[in-house]
């Protein structure tokens, strides 16, 4: 019997039942969605769905990314079912109930399950309870279909054209160009400077120049923003709110790898992911700063020698709902049905008006952009027109981007026609961008008081143009030494 036993404590243990490439798609999925709907009903998403799917840690994710989607398009028809169905009565508390929802997606609008334990052998032991009670539903809905069921209200599938940029801090647009149009279709944008349009479905995460942050994923809505902005080469630029990183290094290209950008995040996940976009992206001229926008200290170097400012404030969303795959959320079902959460859009507006208030408080500020991704005019407009008169006691006036733009701001107060907006379409994502100059002369301290020109770095001649006299560069390398300005990245 000892012989036995020891027999038994040595025999070689049984390996472990690898997992199917499906069944980790599922379990993925699975965690995917429990982050994402706890997210989704505390209002406190760090990051879209693409983005949650894309990360390094998801295996196979075209497989994760359409099971995690499409369970989520029908998650309340899946609810319905096991309800209807009394799918939990009698069943202890299951863990990953997520991944239960994947699984009855799959066996009722997918692919059928492969017989296995856990959670899979749980659907598949009620596999003809769920079928009846997906019967029922549609003889009570009165349809004939599944796809019925779904609504049907929002006709916008979103953008159907994907654009990438070229990163001239790495790559010259010829370049790049001859490097992608023999395997994939590519049209240069004919308003942003290097922007590619390619189709839809290219799959570009994973292509070498994307790796190597030669190519940045970004939207020609999300390009307009610093090029409404214009920075000099020379000038010391602040990024308001800078996460992702998007808009920080095509700023660092309009300038040219050269002067100053300050970037500036307070939120603690996202800094990272913009330490991480600067780097890859070769941006040695941005300083990244951990940082509430709001506390900071204007006076101080290089802070008082700021010449523009992009806020790009949190806000809705509302314009992007399509391409970060919002219009899958639960919360967006209620917004679709006119149910603005308008709690909500009165706080992040009175976060806005402060956060641009303060922007155009910098006392050497010469051009300020205020840009949302939301189609609400409460964030937009309405924001814009309760600072009038504070920007104009502060010597400012709304400057016109992009005249070859169309689309321009709702007609609500005199000079909203200087607005730039960005509708959702099939080609773009919705945006929303307004440009403050300042006029000749006119500066502020930051206690808003009067301050003489001379204080300023650099005088315009005038608004959205820049005197070049011969002389001033030698002036503005010899400012840039008193100022201590240089071209490391800092972190």
């Amino acid at each position: 019997m000892v012989a036995d036993v020891r027999t038994r404590a040595f025999a070689p243990m049984k390996a472990p039942r690898r997992e199917s490439a499906s069944q980790v798609a599922r379990r993925q999925a699975g965690r995917l969605l429990r982050t994402i709907l706890h997210e989704d009903a505390n209002r406190s998403a760090t990051a879209s769905i693409k983005s949650l799917i894309y990360q390094p840690c998801i295996r196979n994710k075209k497989a994760t990314m359409a099971l995690t989607c499409q369970t989520l398009k029908y998650l309340p028809i899946i609810k319905e079912v096991m309800e209807n169905c009394k799918f939990m009565k009698n069943m202890k508390k299951i863990r990953d109930v997520e991944v239960l929802y994947v699984a009855i997606y799959e066996l009722l609008f997918g692919q059928e399950l492969v017989p296995s334990g856990g959670v899979e052998g749980l659907v598949l032991e009620r596999k003809n309870a769920l079928k009846a009670a997906l019967a029922r539903l549609l003889v009570k809905r009165n349809v004939s279909c599944i796809d019925d069921l779904l609504a049907t209200g929002n006709t916008n599938t979103g953008p159907q054209v994907r654009y990438v940029r070229v990163n001239t801090l790495k790559i010259s647009v010829d370049k790049a160009l001859g490097l992608l149009k023999d395997t994939i279709e590519v049209a240069l944008d004919d308003i942003v400077p290097g922007l590619f349009a390619i189709p839809a479905h290219t799959e570009l995460h994973a292509h070498p120049l994307v790796s190597d942050g030669s190519l940045i994923l970004q939207g020609k809505s999300s390009c307009i923003p610093a090029l409404a902005l214009a920075p000099e080469t020379d000038w010391v630029v602040l990024d308001a709110c800078a996460a992702p990183g998007n808009k920080t290094i095509q700023l660092a290209a309009l300038m040219n790898g050269k002067g100053l950008i300050l970037a500036c995040e307070l939120n603690e996940k996202r800094i990272k992911r913009l330490q991480d976009t600067v780097k890859l992206a070769g941006a040695s001229n941005v300083k990244v700063m951990h940082q509430d926008f709001l506390t900071l200290d204007v006076n101080k170097s290089p802070l008082s020698q700021v010449k523009a400012i992009l806020l790009d404030p949190s806000c809705s969303g509302s314009g992007t709902v399509h391409r970060r795959l919002d219009h899958l959320l639960p919360s967006f079902a209620s917004q679709e049905t006119g149910g603005v959460d308008k709690p909500r859009l009165e706080k992040l507006a009175k976060f806005q008006k402060k956060a641009l208030q303060f922007a155009l408080s910098f006392p050497a500020v010469e051009r300020v952009v205020y840009s949302t991704c939301s189609v609400h005019q409460q964030e937009n407009e309405d924001v814009v027109s309760s600072v009038l008169e504070f920007a104009k006691s502060n010597g400012f006036q709304l400057g016109y981007p992009l005249p070859q733009w169309q689309q321009r701001g709702l007609p609500i107060f005199d000079g909203a026609e200087k607005l730039l907006r960005v509708e959702p379409s099939q080609d773009m994502d919705g945006f929303f961008v307004a440009l403050f100059e300042r006029r000749l002369g006119s500066a502020v301290k930051a206690d808003n008081t009067k301050i003489s020109p001379p204080m300023l770095t650099q005088q315009k001649g005038e608004l959205g143009s820049t005197s070049k006299k011969k002389g001033n560069k030698s002036k503005k390398k010899l400012k840039r030494k008193r100022l201590g300005i240089c071209s490391e990245n800092i972190y």
